[in-house]
């Protein structure tokens, strides 16, 4: 999950990139914290992976029917997937990125097959005899092996007519480096690459029930470890020890996960800052990002204040907060299927805008809100422009923001679901500054 502090983190590093957040399962720091020197809000939590139910074999052989569908749809004839969520999603495996090409191919018509380096090929059958089985139509799935002065895209051609497929469209997964999709797209001069987001988006952006409870748990673990965490602030702690407050609860609870934390003028930077910061009585704060259950994320931002909250300076910030819980609001009442996503965005800047906050981008910086499943910000969008129609089983964020530069910023952000009575919350919304865990 690539988010807002990770890209801080990573702005800091100028490097690195992120390693996925998984299920406590693979995190021995996870199951070692105890209660010790804990606050007794944090200390008071306790594992919630055994609610996790993982996304059984059966749906996942259900995925290569759908995609497969929609490869007929767009004709196009087969997709190929190097790494990343798409390949999990579709297989159940998790491979690494690396200079060396690795690929898993569906084609629309008959079994996948594997393109990898010839000493993977041990790994790549572990994985596919693995029990319980994740990988759909393992048995009749072939591996390709290339040598290290081989050409894998050579391979990759010759497996495609194998397959059947001489000529015609290869769909290449979005998040494919350009070196794999440059690779791809010369393989053959007899074949014709193009975006594979038709079937992956397609298949990714509508959630089944076993899908939404993941992301349901991961909504209510998030939540209860902000709140533990509210507790247990202090006046004079700064921002990174409130996000190691936050580092301990998700430990706690089994899984792991992290929170930015933008104290007073830097809230009013949407992405934050990577300011050193100290939290005072009565200042604004602005906490986000969440955790991520069998693969499944979540992704939620609360705006507060600690202890003394009847100085005047507020005043204007609670009057802010109320705005942007009423544009919060109605982007959720706009949201029916078969409504377009960019009117889901235009409910909540309107409320901005009639507020004194317009017009447009300038207080409200970003979109209302963006897709979320197994990546943080996946399709579709929510945003001006995009006339794509919700539909059932879609999940979202909800995040509109006021921020004002040299003073502070106010988001408010939950995941949603569409149903087909509507938009649906997985948390309650935050009433107030001064009570943002409380029940409305």
């Amino acid at each position: 999950m690539f988010n807002r502090r990770r890209f801080l983190l990573s702005s800091a590093a100028a490097a690195a990139a992120s390693p996925a957040l998984t299920l406590a399962a693979q995190s021995p720091r996870a199951e070692k914290t105890s209660s010790e020197n804990l606050p007794p809000s944090i200390a008071a939590l306790t594992s919630r992976r055994a609610e996790a139910d993982p996304i059984t074999f059966a749906e996942r052989e259900q995925r290569l029917d759908r995609a497969r569908a929609l490869m007929r749809e767009n004709k196009i004839d087969a997709i190929i997937i190097t790494t990343g969520t798409s390949l999990t999603y579709f297989t159940g495996l998790r491979w690494g990125q690396s200079e060396r090409f690795f690929a898993w191919a569906l084609p629309a018509k008959g079994a996948p097959f594997i393109v990898c380096p010839v000493f993977e090929e041990g790994r790549v059958r572990e994985r596919m005899e693995a029990k319980p089985a994740t990988l759909p139509s393992a048995s009749t799935t072939r591996v390709y092996t290339w040598n290290e002065d081989e050409d894998p895209y050579k391979l990759l051609a010759k497996a495609l007519k194998e397959a059947g497929i001489a000529t015609g469209k290869i769909g290449i997964e979005e998040r494919t480096q350009f070196v794999f999709a440059d690779g791809i797209a010369h393989a053959s001069p007899t074949l014709t690459a193009t975006s594979a987001t038709p079937i992956t988006y397609g298949c990714r952006a509508i959630k089944t029930p076993a899908e939404l409870a993941l992301m349901q748990l991961a909504n209510n673990i998030t939540l209860s470890v902000y709140k533990a965490a509210y507790e247990s602030a202090q006046p004079g702690m700064t921002n990174r020890q409130f996000s190691q407050l936050i580092d301990a609860a998700y430990s706690r609870c089994g899984v792991t996960g992290d929170a930015s934390c933008q104290v007073g003028e830097y809230s009013a930077l949407p992405h934050g800052s990577l300011q050193p910061q100290v939290i005072r009585e009565g200042e604004i704060i602005l906490i986000d990002d969440g955790c991520t259950v069998e693969g499944y994320q979540s992704d939620i931002s609360r705006t507060f204040v600690l202890g003394n909250a009847t100085s005047r300076k507020l005043d204007k910030a609670r009057k802010v907060f109320d705005i942007v819980h009423q544009a919060q609001s109605a982007a959720l009442a706009a949201a029916h299927p078969g409504v377009q996503c960019q009117a889901i965005d235009a409910a909540a800047r309107n409320v901005v805008t009639s507020a004194g906050y317009g017009p447009d981008y300038k207080h409200f910086t970003h979109r209302v809100g963006h897709g979320i499943g197994m990546d943080g910000h996946e399709w579709p969008y929510l945003v001006r422009g995009n006339a794509t129609p919700l539909a059932a089983g879609m999940c979202f964020s909800d995040e509109p923001g006021i921020y004002i530069t040299g003073e502070f910023g106010v988001r408010l952000e939950d995941d949603w679901h569409v149903t087909e009575d509507g938009g649906k919350m997985f948390t309650p919304q935050s009433p107030s500054l001064e009570h943002p865990f409380a029940i409305a």
